[in-house]
């Protein structure tokens, strides 16, 4: 069967030169690559770029190898060498991988889940510092259920598997197509001909169906060396056949010490997928004899002294033949022209409702000139400006095909495709009772969206929060309207007569998965009807207007009330600052009761809180702490940032030993820098030993407040001179010991 190029999409501009002559592969668009051998690239009497013109890194680049020794320590030598080796030799370098469930860092299993999220952004960031240019990339490695023991731990860190059943995926390759937005993002498994065909399409094309930025799948090719031909044809042929996207054979081996076996598989499997038009090009995973990943290094097909075994010496022939050299890819001149991904705000929706539909494009060196959407063979929308949004009413069940046309002012044409699938119910898709919650509010949380369970919620049955448990995985949708944007604190009434617990809010947006809180860890309360309120920080701000909000159960087994939502408050300096007003903290923050209201407890080295505050007057303050401690020296540093990301130092608070931690004092000081007027962020962060904190007062001893006239006459006002003034005297007074002006 035969596939046009016009059927695949790409995404961003890759300068790949062709590859050079004296290499097995002549194809300028497809790539016949492989990977180090032993730690090293060149390896035997041949030049690793006089046999190969791709290369991906067996261990190097793993996390693993890379963050191993700590969560500070980093080894990007090996990886450096191999990069610029590619660069050097003007051949693609894949990255692998950037998550996988096997040879990760050891101490991810001993951090917190939210803690354990912040290392994986923090792992892409760094790569991304190092790599800003990487071509192609395996975001995601053997995720498929029961392939990786340890998987779970990115499961939780990630969102869960969630509305899709594959949030934490789509939230890897977001994460990774935020960061390298022209790379081929590519999803890497095994057994993909064999017994896992089936998992293997499901998450490959819900990831494409959730219009996540995957480019293309990965089959790993590791279990052909006993697959007939004809089995192994129709394998690939249904996988292509429900996935309609670029394929790469990222691991091929044929692991066996039985020549003509080896050459038989090899005459019968690479030319089919070589010269098939979606396969984009053919990674070997090793080629020295005894020096590859399997038993006995038996997949290797060439000897260690350099001599070629069969396989390789009718590879040799066979990538000289007209097939080899004029075989099409889905990447012509192995650049990637188009990003193109089919987002459906939902996969699944009740028949009747209205589905909206969103099409993110960009081209990389061309122009759009339209978008035509269909959904199966009826079009449904012609775009010609972005955002390319439209909406479709539903008017029968089951599966549907969504499929972009996108059309570019020089004629040429790519495509993508999504689904979704529309359920027989009798509730449309809704607001509870009709009425769409205000921001900031409260929301009961039985009071979920209408509609049927799979489109508005999943594993829970209104009315029953209080005196049923919660389930692991359920999820429930709540329609509400922001009328204040900003960064907002979500308050969650809760009880559980055990700990382990956990949620996160989320929204399944037209361009992202957003995550609104870290992953919230639910206590002991007691009891299932002692209920506590846990103050969770909204990590993105809220835009006014419209949200779907996502209440996740990550692990239940808790009961949950309400949910409350506050815009995280803007202190005015000259003014006092609460402790627990912050608008954003690090991992470990304790906010308890204390001192008649809420102080920040048990505090340790490296925890910090950052605020957001309004300098209405500029010039040198001084500041007034509310704190306690039980040990000597304890102390806290206090930095402003600007809106430019500038930092100033205001010094450095030394808490007193108090006697106890319930004993507070109040600890003045001077401030080490004038204060600018305008918005910027607080940061407190804790420099040594345990204290608790109260708020800090700002004081401005030249700070002047301007009152109206008609408040004139509340207090006796003197003025500069130290003279009693009325209420008609206009100008700067002293009142109650502060500067006044009177309009």
């Amino acid at each position: 069967m035969s596939y046009k190029v016009k059927t695949f999409i790409t995404a961003g501009l890759l300068t790949i030169s062709m590859a050079a002559s004296a290499q097995l592969n002549s194809n300028p668009d497809k790539f016949l690559g492989n990977i180090t051998t032993s730690g090293q690239i060149d390896w035997g009497k041949e030049k690793f770029y006089q046999l190969w013109d791709q290369i991906t890194p067996e261990n190097e680049s793993k996390w693993a190898s890379v963050q191993g020794s700590g969560q500070n320590s980093w080894n990007w030598g090996s990886v450096d060498n191999i990069n610029s080796y590619a660069k050097n030799h003007k051949f693609p370098f894949k990255f692998h991988a950037l998550v996988w469930g096997a040879q990760y860092p050891g101490w991810i299993r001993d951090i917190p889940v939210s803690a354990r999220y912040n290392a994986i952004v923090r792992w892409m960031d760094e790569v991304k510092k190092r790599y800003p240019d990487l071509q192609l990339i395996d975001v995601v490695n053997e995720a498929i259920d029961g392939h990786q023991p340890d998987t779970p731990y990115f499961i939780e860190a990630l969102g869960g598997k969630g509305k899709t059943g594959y949030d934490w995926l789509i939230k890897a390759f977001e994460l990774a197509g935020e960061r390298w937005p022209d790379a081929i993002l590519i999803y890497n498994d095994f057994n993909t001909f064999t017994w896992q065909i089936d998992q293997f399409i499901d998450l490959v094309r819900t990831l494409r169906d959730a219009g996540a930025p995957i480019d293309a799948y990965g089959c790993q090719s590791h279990d052909l060396t006993d697959l007939n031909v004809t089995s192994f044809q129709n394998a690939m042929v249904k996988i292509q056949n429900a996935l309609n996207m670029p394929m790469y054979s990222t691991e091929y081996d044929i692991g066996t010490d039985n020549n003509n076996q080896q050459l038989q598989r090899f005459k019968e499997q690479i030319p089919y997928m070589w010269e098939a038009d979606y396969c984009a090009g053919i990674t070997l995973w090793g080629y020295i004899r005894h020096h590859t990943w399997t038993t006995n290094g038996n997949s290797g097909i060439i000897e260690e002294n350099g001599t070629d075994r069969p396989a390789m010496e009718w590879l040799r022939t066979y990538m000289k033949s007209d097939a080899a050299k004029n075989a099409k890819s889905p990447f012509p001149g192995r650049k990637k022209e188009a990003s193109i991904y089919v987002r459906p705000l939902s996969l699944k929706v009740v028949k009747g409702d209205v589905l909206p539909i969103k099409v993110r494009a960009n081209m990389a060196t061309k122009e759009i000139e339209k978008i035509d959407l269909y959904v199966g063979d009826e079009l449904i929308a012609t775009m010609t400006e972005a955002p390319y949004i439209t909406e479709y009413t539903t008017s029968s069940t089951g599966w549907k095909t969504l499929k972009a046309v996108v059309t570019t002012t020089d004629g040429a044409v790519y495509e993508r495709l999504s689904r979704f699938q529309v359920l027989n119910g009798k509730t449309k898709r809704g607001p509870y009772n009709d009425v769409v919650p205000e921001l900031p509010g409260t929301i009961n949380a039985e009071e979920f969206d209408n509609g049927v369970s799979g489109v508005a919620f999943n594993n829970v049955t209104r009315n029953n929060f209080t005196t049923t448990a919660t389930k692991d995985g359920a999820w429930m949708e709540y329609t509400v309207d922001v009328k204040e944007e900003g960064l907002y604190t979500m308050n969650v009434e809760v009880a559980s007569t055990r700990t382990g617990g956990m949620f996160h809010l989320s929204e399944y947006g037209f361009d992202n998965l957003t995550f609104y809180t870290n992953f919230i860890e639910v206590p002991n309360t007691g009891s299932t009807t002692e209920f506590t309120s846990l103050r969770c920080l909204m990590t993105q701000p809220l835009t006014a207007g419209r949200h779907v909000f996502c209440l996740n159960i990550d692990k239940g087994g808790f009961y949950i009330k309400s949910m409350s939502f506050s815009p995280v408050p803007v202190t005015a300096l000259p003014g006092t600052l609460e402790i627990e007003d912050f608008g954003k903290c690090g991992d470990g923050i304790d906010i308890m009761s204390g001192n008649g209201g809420t102080v920040l407890g048990n505090t340790a080295n490296g925890e910090w809180l950052e605020y957001q505050v309004n300098v209405t007057y500029g010039g040198k303050y001084s500041y007034e702490a509310t704190v306690s401690s039980d040990v000597e020296d304890a102390k806290f540093s206090m930095v402003l940032i600007d809106s430019e990301g500038k930092e100033k130092s205001l010094g450095t608070v030394a808490v007193p030993q108090t006697g106890s931690l319930d004993t507070y004092e109040v600890k003045t000081g001077k401030i080490r820098n004038t204060l600018d007027e305008g918005v910027h962020t607080l940061r407190i962060t804790i420099t040594n030993g345990r204290c608790n904190i109260d708020k800090v007062a700002f004081v401005c001893p030249d700070a002047i407040s301007e009152v109206e006239a008609t408040d004139a006459d509340n207090g006796v006002s003197y003025n500069l001179s130290g003279q009693k003034v009325d209420a008609n005297y206009r100008g700067i007074v002293i009142r109650n010991g502060k500067k006044l002006i009177v309009k």
